[in-house]
């Protein structure tokens, strides 16, 4: 049975150090795979569906339950639903989760790597008040770790500053169009011919 320690374990693994961390489990977490993707849907798409229904509110009262429901809504459907507008469902219900435990500080209790997933639901907004937010907090994150992963956490602040300026430019994510429905302009299908404009 998954439960939230199974949830935390298979995107961080078991090591402390959060470099390595992010080193060892960057292809999991940015690769598109389809393996990855079919893993996650067996393991994981009940619980989803279950963070979705209410199911899991319980879970919202630790930090450590909190960010195993952020990971249900934010970061595996993008994985189990890929290139379906259902990726994007679950966004706003991740997104409260963040706003929720930012509220109370809850999001210092984890360690730097987590609160960069703790955080990916205001970068995936496509609200601009959030990606302003995003970029904050993923400064204040680089600002607080050590030398030794600076550099990795500095990595971060940058690929939030490009969700954000793509936010300022077109009050929406441009790669989402054709997966949404939604009707291109001229200056996004422009823009999407760049190296750099999906994610």
């Amino acid at each position: 049975m998954e439960n939230q320690k199974t949830i935390r374990e298979f995107w961080f693994g078991k090591n402390i150090d959060d470099g390595a961390v992010a080193e060892d489990r960057s292809s999991l977490w940015w690769s598109k795979d389809p393996s990855t993707d079919a893993e996650i849907r067996r393991r994981f798409e009940s619980l989803v569906i279950a963070a979705e229904s209410g199911d899991l509110d319980d879970w919202r009262l630790s930090i450590d339950g909190r960010l195993a429901l952020v990971l249900l809504t934010d970061q595996f459907p993008r994985n189990i639903f890929r290139d379906s507008p259902a990726a994007f469902r679950f966004d706003a219900l991740a997104r409260n989760l963040c706003v929720e435990g930012l509220e109370t500080r809850a999001d210092r209790e984890l360690r730097p790597i987590e609160r960069v997933f703790f955080y990916l639901p205001l970068e995936h907004s496509e609200d601009l008040d959030d990606q302003n937010r995003c970029v904050a907090l993923f400064r204040e994150l680089a600002e607080e770790v050590g030398a030794d992963i600076k550099e990795t956490f500095e990595n971060f602040v940058a690929f939030a500053l490009r969700h954000q300026v793509i936010i300022e430019r077109f009050g929406r994510f441009p790669h989402r169009n054709s997966i949404l429905g939604r009707q291109s302009t001229r200056e996004e299908t422009d823009f999407l011919t760049q190296p750099g404009s999906s994610f």
